[in-house]
Order: C-alpha cells, then sequence, then structure tokens
C-alpha cells in the first residue's frame, strides 16, 4: 500500500475518536479506508479491524455490561448485519459510496441540531435501533452511531455503556466477516493490516479512554460529530469528482 505510514496514523485517530465519541471507529475508518482500497475490500478489512477494536474495548472497560440490552438490541443486530452483508454484493460499490457519505452528513447534522432528541428506553426502539445498525453496518461498514443513540436511552453508565456497544459490535463484526469472506472482500494481500490495526486498536482505545477522564463527554462530541460532516462531505466529493 502507498502512503501506509499516514494510512496508520489516521486509523490510529479513527480509534481515538470513535471511542470518545462512542460510535465506535467504523464511522470514521470506513471513508479514510476508503481513500486507501477498493471500497469491497474497505468492508472486510473494517470488519476484522473492528473484531480486534471491540476485544479492546471489552478489556478496558470491562466493569460490567447490560445482559438485556445484549440480547434485544444484538440478537436483531447480528441477524440483519448478515442479511445487510450479503446484499451489498449486489449493489454497485460508487452506490454503496453515496449512500455512506449521505449516512454521514445527515446522521451528523441531525445529531447537531437536536441535541436533546431522546428515544423511549423500551423494548420496541431496543429491537428497532439493533435491526437499523445491523442492516447499515451491512451494507455501508458502521452502524455505529444508530447503535449509540438507541443505547444512550437507557442513561447507562460510560463503562456499561462502552463494553455493551463494544460486545454488540464484537457479534455484529464477527458474523459479518464471515459473510464479507464469502463475497470475497477479504483478500490475502490485505492481510498484513490485520497486525497493525491490531496495535492501532490497543494504542488508540488507551488514548480514547484517557481523553474521556479529561473532557466533558457533550462538548467532545459535539467536535466529534462536525467531523463527521466534514468526512462526510469530503467522501461525497470524491466519489463525484472521481
Amino acid at each position: 500500500m502507498e502512503n501506509l505510514p499516514l494510512f496508520i496514523l489516521l486509523a490510529l485517530l479513527a480509534e481515538i475518536l470513535g471511542t470518545v465519541g462512542g460510535f465506535g471507529s467504523s464511522l470514521f475508518f470506513v471513508p479514510i479506508a476508503s481513500y486507501f482500497l477498493d471500497f469491497h475490500s474497505v468492508l472486510g478489512i473494517t470488519a476484522l479491524f473492528h473484531v480486534s477494536s471491540n476485544i479492546t474495548k471489552i478489556a478496558f472497560f470491562r466493569k460490567g455490561f447490560d445482559k438485556k440490552l445484549l440480547l434485544t438490541i444484538g440478537i436483531p443486530a447480528v441477524l440483519f448485519v448478515i442479511a445487510g452483508a450479503f446484499v451489498s454484493k449486489y449493489i454497485e460499490t460508487k452506490t454503496l459510496e453515496i449512500a455512506l457519505a449521505a449516512f454521514l452528513i445527515i446522521i451528523s447534522l441531525f445529531f447537531l441540531f437536536f441535541k436533546n432528541i431522546s428515544i423511549k428506553p423500551n423494548f420496541t426502539n431496543s429491537v428497532l435501533g439493533g435491526t437499523l445498525s445491523g442492516l447499515i453496518a451491512g451494507l455501508l461498514g458502521t452502524g455505529g452511531a444508530i447503535r449509540g443513540m438507541t443505547l444512550a436511552a437507557y442513561n447507562l453508565k460510560m463503562e456499561v455503556f462502552i463494553a455493551t456497544s463494544a460486545i454488540i459490535d464484537l457479534a455484529i463484526d464477527s458474523s459479518r466477516s464471515f459473510v464479507y469472506t464469502y463475497n470475497g472482500y477479504v483478500h490475502k494481500h490485505d492481510l498484513y493490516l490485520i497486525p497493525i490495526l491490531l496495535t492501532v486498536s490497543v494504542i488508540g482505545t488507551y488514548f480514547g479512554k484517557k481523553i474521556l477522564s479529561r473532557i466533558s463527554d457533550e462538548q467532545f462530541k459535539s467536535i466529534v460529530l462536525v467531523l463527521i460532516f466534514i468526512t462526510g462531505i469530503v467522501t461525497l466529493s470524491k466519489v463525484i469528482f472521481n
């Protein structure tokens, strides 16, 4: 890969922001990696990267998780990420990239302008949140924003929030990794990136946890949302002008 040091640096930044913002690193990593790899390869490598990333988060934030939410959000998320991953094979790559850019722009603007919006912490919304986050993760490589918004409705402690989200995400990424491999998205010539990204996930999560202890969640989430918006604009511009 050309510009490997830049790729590693940006992946580290994505991991730090994903840990602090609570959305997961894939929200940043997918559009970043699409500048270095074709989009289907990005989906494959992101799923594998996220498996190690979530194992790291579970290790760093292991003070508890919500078993009920693991079932009500996690089960539909896993089922629909498999469906989305299979469907992604039949959708044109450019269409997926445009959909990703639109998703990033819309979700960031939504949270920036409607900061006080909340989801009722009930069974129906948990299942719906898990379904949407899984489906979008399978299709576009990232559904953490929807899952994060759903979990936020339960006012969980930070450690419980991150651990619960990471366990659900681990199940999602493990499931779609098999489907992406079956689809041919995981290439042997890209596998050298896995140990590199494993190291990045450990370092990024460590620094993310340090930042969380020193800064207001609300302040940093606003910064994260602005960065998501910019990422969406840049991703859309890349597709249009290429």
